[in-house]
């Protein structure tokens, strides 16, 4: 028996292909980022169509600051952009979209950071739909904060509840999706996604469209999940 036509409540997705999307096209390399990161809005509007009520993105990785200056440099006035347009942006406010930007944001210059607790703090009562920008994010990494934060509170007794409550993210992910031709999680959402349906695309994500999310949707109202069995 198939999922019931129901909608993934939490999708995930791996931002993968920009570069490569570039090089394919024969243009810089910055356009494909620009390209990706002009994709969310999009993507966000074909979720809401469909039900989908969280989307949580890996957009930058902790080991993605040892690219080169310039590229980074460049991907971080497209954070600046992307966070700072999120502000004043009717899709978010009409829709009611909570925005959390998770990870080590500490890594990033001061201004960022700045923008960054501002657009959380102007969405945080919001609760219609829940958009998680992973930045300077690592699953693993991520456990290490939440073990942190556990032996700081003094708590006697540590259980899964107790992790998971001390996580950036709460929420279980039902989908991920991973366009790029890759097939691995990447240090993604470890321990919500442990009991994930994995979809992988071929496409590069500038080139993932609407059709591909649905037919990822499809395929998973049309599994029988299994949660450790």
């Amino acid at each position: 028996m198939g999922n019931e036509g129901n909608v993934p409540k939490h999708i995930a997705i791996i931002l993968d292909g920009n570069r490569r999307y570039a090089r394919k096209l024969g243009i810089a390399k910055f356009k494909g980022h620009e390209k990706g990161f002009n994709k969310i809005k999009e993507l966000l509007e074909w979720c809401m169509e469909l039900g989908i009520k969280e989307v949580s993105l890996y957009c930058f990785s902790t080991e993605n600051f040892k690219r080169n200056k310039k590229e980074v440099d460049y991907l971080f006035n497209l954070f600046r952009k992307k966070i700072e347009s999120f502000k004043k942006d009717k899709l978010i406010h009409d829709n009611k979209v909570k925005i959390s930007v998770v990870g080590r944001i500490g890594m990033f210059p001061e201004d960022m950071q700045k923008e960054m607790k501002e657009v959380m703090e102007m969405t945080k009562d919001y609760d219609n739909y829940r958009l998680n920008l992973a930045l300077a994010y690592g699953g693993r990494g991520e456990i290490v904060d939440a073990v942190k934060r556990i032996i700081g509170s003094g708590v006697k007794e540590v259980n899964e509840d107790v992790i998971k409550d001390n996580l950036y993210l709460k929420n279980d992910v039902d989908l991920l999706i991973r366009p790029g031709g890759e097939r691995r999680l990447s240090n993604f959402l470890l321990w919500q996604n442990s009991y994930a349906e994995l979809w992988f695309s071929e496409k590069l994500w500038p080139e993932f469209s609407k059709e591909d999310l649905v037919k990822a949707v499809e395929w998973f109202k049309s599994r029988e999940r299994r949660f450790g069995g």
